[in-house]
């Protein structure tokens, strides 16, 4: 009877890990997609220039060098260059990505 107890319990604590699993799954899958697009991004940085530029002209092209397909410097700049907020670059980044992935 006892290992029946322990064999429950057993089963039970090897399921936990899957359910917190599942639950967390949908936040690391978009974290993953972020990174792999801007791994994308990064790695064809001369090409993505001309659509950053595009979308943000008053980048520079010393601005396009120091950037280097780097996310967070591009929030920066576009902040700096736009006297915009850290949120309001953040929204600006977020809604280009998009519409770079649907065209990707």
């Amino acid at each position: 009877m006892r290992s029946l107890s322990i064999l429950a319990v057993c089963l039970a604590a090897a399921a936990l890990p899957v359910t917190a699993y599942a639950q967390t799954t949908g936040q690391t899958t978009t974290q993953n997609d972020a990174k792999t697009m801007w791994e994308k991004i990064k790695g064809s940085w001369t090409q993505s220039k001309g659509a950053v530029k595009e979308q943000w002209g008053k980048l520079t092209d010393d601005d396009l060098l120091a950037i280097e397909g780097r996310r967070d410097q591009l929030v920066g700049k576009i902040q700096t260059r736009y006297g915009i907020s850290h949120e309001e670059a953040e929204a600006q980044v977020s809604g280009w990505e998009t519409k770079r992935a649907r065209d990707m």
